[in-house]
């Protein structure tokens, strides 16, 4: 038997949610559960109530992002965890070919491509994730950006109890934080070059409203792994 994947989708305020979720529920793979976490929303609460039975629905007050994958990770079932922002898609093939990758590399995490969406679904750009990095560039390229696109994640869900959940204390970078600690875990950090996510560009996602705050934990984050992370690429063969 296909082992368990939960896909989780944290929600706040977010008006696409629905084409979030029936993105989740087209996926070709046949052992799936989806646990949407409301994360104390106000609005667009009713465009989840047509899934009510296809999903499993937490909700919690509201704390981030973080908080709500980690509250999701809590109740997950799944073997392997995939994380589906609201506003994003995953498209059909998604979780069976990223299950496959995951066994052939042996992975306890791993990352895709994906594409560009504008608000209206359209694609406005094809495989932005880029060409595949070595670990030494990989690794490189964590001290100027984060090359790692969260909703293309898949990982074991005992790799959380193994280097711990997402720090709950950075409102926008827990992922970025979290790639760091997995390759500092001595975790390989393997791409599958195939656009599997489309990640949609919007007037409200979190990535422009907030990019002054963002830019201040990027920093923060950094300055926490930055001689860790030099002394990894140090070691790493080129």
């Amino acid at each position: 038997m296909n082992p368990k994947v939960s896909i989780l989708i944290p929600f706040y305020n977010c008006p696409y949610i629905a084409q979030a979720i029936k993105s989740a529920l087209k996926q070709t793979y046949d052992n799936i559960e989806i646990i949407v976490v409301d994360d104390g929303s106000t609005s667009y609460t009713k465009l989840i109530k047509p899934y009510m039975k296809s999903v499993y629905y937490l909700g919690k007050a509201n704390g981030g992002t973080a908080t709500a994958l980690n509250h999701g990770i809590q109740h997950a079932s799944g073997e392997y965890i995939a994380w589906l922002s609201s506003d994003d898609l995953f498209y059909k093939n998604k979780i069976k070919h990223q299950v496959q990758f995951m066994k052939q590399t042996g992975a306890s995490i791993s990352f895709t491509n994906f594409n560009y969406i504008n608000q209206h679904g359209a694609v406005t750009r094809h495989g932005a994730g880029g060409d595949p990095l070595t670990p030494l560039q990989l690794y490189s390229s964590f001290l100027n950006s984060n090359p790692v696109n969260g909703c293309t994640v898949m990982a074991r869900r005992d790799l959380f109890g193994q280097i711990g959940l997402f720090d709950e204390s950075l409102t926008y970078t827990h992922d970025y934080e979290f790639w760091m600690r997995a390759v500092l875990a001595g975790l390989s950090l393997p791409y599958l070059n195939e656009n599997l996510t489309a990640y949609r560009w919007h007037t409200g996602m979190g990535t422009l409203r907030h990019s002054a705050v963002i830019a201040g934990e990027i920093e923060f984050v950094r300055s926490r792994y930055s001689e860790q992370l030099r002394n990894l690429i140090s070691i790493t063969p080129s």
